[in-house]
């Protein structure tokens, strides 16, 4: 079991405010010449509008539970994305993918330097010839991400657009800057039609952030171009102001 497969069940909930990345990626999807690889595809929130735009997508994940929601809100859908269980460091296809895509900056998941070396190492053996990567990852700003350490705080009010339950989500947040690890405690608590809460569940993840010359490094030190750098979805260039950084790179 992974860490995901224990809130499988609320990440859509969680999450459904991160939409402004979706039509990118089918937009990008569109214009290659061939099925779309998709790493850490989690409950299918990029994978099933990349199929319904008609692109044939393969989708890995390493959470039994996100890839059967995913399975689930695919067959809802109508369409019939390739879902498989795998670890984007040492996954094997007996193919290769003009494309390959790492959303939501799942590749932050990865801990440590060798895990990001492994991983790019399978995408680059999975890569057709002048194929792309493209992974997205937050700007890592210490004077914000220190801002609310260790201190819990109000995140947002969630709506569950299936049940109209309703949440209050809250996070807890604890910086490492040695290792450049950030701990993630979201605490979610459930309410009732008066208000009162019904149920409180928290939810645990890491994530290892990255800056951009050593992203930048990494990429060329396994054997990456990097293409274009964008500082948001609507592909503006990246700058001083940047919050998000997408990576566009190519195999040499």
């Amino acid at each position: 079991m992974t860490l995901y497969d224990n809130w499988a069940d609320i990440y859509d909930i969680v999450y459904s405010y991160v939409r402004d990345d979706i039509q990118f990626y089918v937009e990008r999807a569109q214009q290659c010449d061939g099925p779309v690889l998709e790493l850490g595809c989690g409950t299918g929130r990029v994978t099933i509008p990349v199929a319904a735009a008609g692109c044939e997508i393969v989708g890995i994940d390493n959470s039994v539970a996100m890839l059967d929601l995913a399975k689930q809100k695919a067959a809802n859908a109508g369409v019939q994305p390739v879902l498989e269980l795998g670890d984007m460091r040492d996954f094997a296809l007996d193919r290769q993918f003009p494309l390959v895509i790492i959303p939501f900056r799942s590749f932050l998941g990865l801990m440590a330097v060798e895990d990001q070396i492994a991983a790019l190492d399978r995408i680059k053996c999975h890569l057709a010839p002048g194929g792309k990567l493209i992974f997205s990852a937050f700007v890592p700003e210490l004077h914000r991400l220190g801002d609310d350490e260790d201190s819990t705080y109000h995140l947002r009010d969630l709506t569950d657009p299936q049940t109209g339950s309703r949440s209050v989500l809250s996070q807890q947040t604890a910086v490492d800057s040695y290792n450049q690890v950030i701990a993630v405690r979201l605490s979610l608590e459930q309410l009732d039609f008066k208000g009162e809460v019904v149920r409180k569940s928290y939810h645990e993840y890491e994530m290892r952030y990255a800056y951009r010359y050593e992203l930048d490094h990494l990429l060329a030190r396994c054997g990456f171009e990097v293409v274009d750098l964008y500082g948001s979805f609507d592909s503006e260039e990246f700058g001083p102001e940047s919050d998000e950084m997408i990576w566009v790179a190519r195999a040499l």
